[in-house]
């Protein structure tokens, strides 16, 4: 696979973009050309239901599906009928399209896959990737050179729902791949640069800001102020001479895999033994983030039976940086290596070289003593604190997406836990943080309660469980009154002494307010 085989982001490309709007070839138009189920199975890589779906449908819609994400080869006189504006010929000139049959240009076929995906806003974007590669499916990376490059997968989708979406000067996006990352960042950051040492990803993502942007978009390092500088290179090593960033997000090659440097998959094997790079890459970023500003990336991280794991990720920290990471899921090693065996197409290959290649995974990790892989979110904010607040947790369950709002929620209450003792906590109003519910578990009928419950309806969707003190403090809370007075007022209805209350408070306030279930007003 090489760079030749590309479109071209020339003048034509507006005018595709116009064909595209013009066929309702956008996120809701393909949903409700396919219907929720196809389209679904669509984001997983099946194609079956979709063409049956369109089949027997000759509209422009139904042929720019066929052409673009079914990878299906289509009579010219149909891609003429559904490229009025752009026109099959300068599909062709551009490179958008080639013919599929060596004796002529009877069908056409497209050369990459072109996704129609929903903006932060709802605005209509579409994502480039190699043809077939939105997502890896069932046949993974077989028969794909190394350096393919792949769309907007689940991994994508996560990053960008948890990104800090504030207006910032400076961004980064480490890793483009296919550029949905920096797609994002243009909305809200005066300055994108993203960067990605595989020269085939930034072709590609140039093609993707090009189409969903306007012909002005990613096409090199010098662009003008709200353009997107593309650079080639790996880690931090494109910027090394750039001011410091306000925000930095990755998705990077986080696979922990024997792949030998230069071997394996650009788009997932990182070249460094381990979890290196991305140890290396949260270790290095404190020095390129401004005063206040965020990193945020993806991670897979390496788990022995010798160290805590929560340890082990803490110690990355790098100095005057508080950090949020949180673990979404463990898989032992030999769950890791069949899904990333089966992600580059080792399944469909030979058995017995299947059957070394996990072996030579199971290896690596017996190596290092590894006995399973994390994989979560790793948060990091320039604070400048000598005390830094590092948070490791562990919450695999459901959350509401977007997040991206509750990351500066987070630190802003971890900062006023930090410059709160227990009495100033007792000083405090709080207010009782939206959405958030209670429940009464028991027996029925019982005068009281066996359990009583407080969970939240947004963010990270916790719960926790509480006392009868601490529950009647929480439902309490409206912001009019400071937590000792409350407390006072709860020792005097329970018949308890006010002192003894107010000294056990701030061991369950601490974590209400952390967690979010109380909001400090002040």
């Amino acid at each position: 696979m090489s760079n030749s085989g590309l479109p071209v982001p020339g003048p034509g490309i507006a005018r595709l973009r116009e064909d595209l709007l013009a066929a309702s070839f956008t996120p809701d138009g393909v949903l409700d050309l396919l219907g929720a189920p196809a389209y679904a199975a669509l984001a997983r890589g099946e194609t079956v239901p979709a063409e049956r779906a369109t089949r027997g449908d000759e509209g422009p819609l139904a042929t720019l599906t066929r052409l673009f994400l079914l990878g299906q080869a289509t009579p010219a006189g149909r891609v003429t009928g559904a490229l009025p504006a752009l026109t099959a010929e300068q599909a062709l000139a551009d490179g958008w399209l080639t013919p599929a049959d060596p004796d002529g240009a009877a069908r056409l076929r497209a050369t990459v896959d072109i996704r129609p995906y929903a903006g932060d806003a709802g605005e209509n974007w579409w994502i480039v990737s190699d043809q077939g590669r939105a997502t890896a499916g069932g046949a993974g990376a077989h028969g794909q050179g190394r350096d393919v490059v792949l769309g907007a997968g689940g991994a994508s989708t996560t990053l960008a729902q948890l990104t800090v979406r504030a207006p910032v000067a400076r961004a980064l996006d480490l890793g483009t791949g296919s550029g949905v990352q920096a797609l994002h960042l243009t909305r809200h950051a005066e300055q994108v640069t993203a960067t990605d040492l595989n020269p085939r990803a930034l072709r590609v993502a140039a093609l993707t800001l090009a189409l969903s942007l306007g012909t002005g978009a990613g096409r090199g390092p010098q662009e003008a102020p709200g353009g997107v500088a593309l650079r080639r290179g790996s880690l931090f090593e494109p910027v090394a001479d750039d001011p410091p960033f306000d925000l930095i997000v990755s998705n990077p090659p986080f696979v922990i895999s024997p792949a030998a440097p230069g071997s394996g998959l650009t788009y997932r094997d990182g070249g460094l033994p381990g979890d290196a790079l991305c140890r290396t890459l949260v270790s290095s970023a404190g020095e390129r983030l401004a005063p206040g500003g965020y990193c945020q990336l993806l991670a897979n991280w390496e788990q022995t039976a010798d160290q805590d794991w929560r340890e082990r990720l803490a110690s990355w920290v790098p100095p005057g940086c508080d950090a949020w990471i949180v673990r979404r899921q463990e898989q032992d090693v030999n769950e890791y290596a069949e899904l990333w065996l089966r992600d580059a197409g080792a399944h469909r290959g030979d058995p017995a070289e299947y059957r070394a290649a996990y072996d030579a995974w199971l290896d690596e990790f017996a190596s290092r003593s590894v006995r399973s892989v994390g994989f979560g979110w790793i948060t990091l904010r320039r604070s400048g604190a000598a005390d830094p607040s590092v948070l490791v947790e562990e919450w695999p369950h459901s959350v509401e997406q977007p997040l991206g709002a509750a990351v500066p929620a987070h630190f802003a209450r971890r900062d006023f836990l930090r410059a709160h003792d227990d009495r100033a906590l007792l000083t405090a109003r709080y207010a009782l943080a939206e959405g958030v519910t209670q429940e009464q578990l028991g027996p029925p009928g019982a005068e009281d309660p066996e359990h009583v419950v407080l969970r939240q309806r947004h963010g990270m969707m916790r719960a926790t469980a509480m006392d009868t003190v601490s529950a009647g403090f929480a439902g309490s809370c409206d912001g009019s009154l400071a937590a000792g007075a409350l407390l006072d007022a709860i020792a005097q209805l329970v018949d308890e002494e006010r002192d003894t209350v107010r000294a056990a408070a701030p061991g369950w306030l601490r974590p209400l307010v952390e967690q979010g279930f109380l909001l400090p007003v002040d």
